[in-house]
């Protein structure tokens, strides 16, 4: 809990970074009930944002935002994709992207459960469709977690529970490589967060003691501008 607790906050802080910094667009992918599009007051009018996710999830979540609002915020504009069957270039321009706009792509809670190919597909688009000073920042699992299951618990139900979700931890980075992970695919100005580092930089105070589970990261990188090397 304490992981997700410092990883939405990170990105909470990321995102009010690049909003200062002039954001023109801002895509969620895999948003399942993400609540910034929603929270920040500055994304309403001022910036294109995009929420991304699995047709099923994203028609429970509008029904529920239709319950709370009366009717669909009008800032929003709702992308229904499989990222392991359809490709995200085509739903997302469909729907009005506009890859000439500094965008950020926020991708929590998602990667460990898609397929390698999925993810490569995925950063390539971000990659090769964003203008100068676009950036990712997504969270990842190391692959010895993956290999340890059993030594943790958080891990061990997702495992067990798969064939009723239809979810399971799949995809994860080695540990320490995730600079050479991101620049191939197109990304520099990689910064990698860790448990520890988020204990240290919220964890202060009085919840200086709490523990944060290890193997858990967040990474963020900027699209290379063309002609970079």
């Amino acid at each position: 809990m304490e992981f997700l607790v410092a990883r939405a906050r990170y990105m909470d802080d990321f995102l009010q970074i690049y909003i200062d910094d002039g954001l023109e667009q801002l895509v969620i992918l895999g948003a399942g009930f993400d609540s910034r599009a929603y929270r920040f007051e500055k994304l309403k009018g001022q910036v294109k944002v995009f929420e991304v996710d699995h047709p099923a999830t994203q028609q429970a979540k509008l029904e529920k935002l239709k319950i709370i609002f009366e009717q669909l915020p009008d800032h929003i504009v709702y992308v229904p994709v499989d990222f392991n069957e359809e490709r995200l270039e085509k739903r997302l321009y469909e729907s009005g992207y506009d890859k000439g706009l500094k965008t950020l792509f926020i991708w929590e809670g998602v990667t460990p459960y898609l397929t390698p190919e999925a993810i490569d597909d995925t950063l390539a688009f971000i990659a090769h469709n964003s203008s100068r000073g676009s950036a990712v920042i997504f969270d990842y699992v190391y692959t010895w977690l993956l290999q340890e299951a059993s030594k943790h618990g958080e891990i061990k139900r997702m495992q067990r529970y798969r064939s009723l979700t239809g979810e399971g931890l799949t995809f994860g980075i080695e540990q320490g490589t995730i600079e050479a992970f991101m620049q191939p695919r197109g990304f520099y100005q990689v910064k990698n967060m860790d448990s520890q580092d988020l204990k240290s930089l919220y964890f202060t105070g009085v919840n200086q003691k709490r523990t944060i589970a290890s193997g858990y990261a967040v990474v963020s990188a900027v699209v290379k501008p063309k002609g970079y090397n």
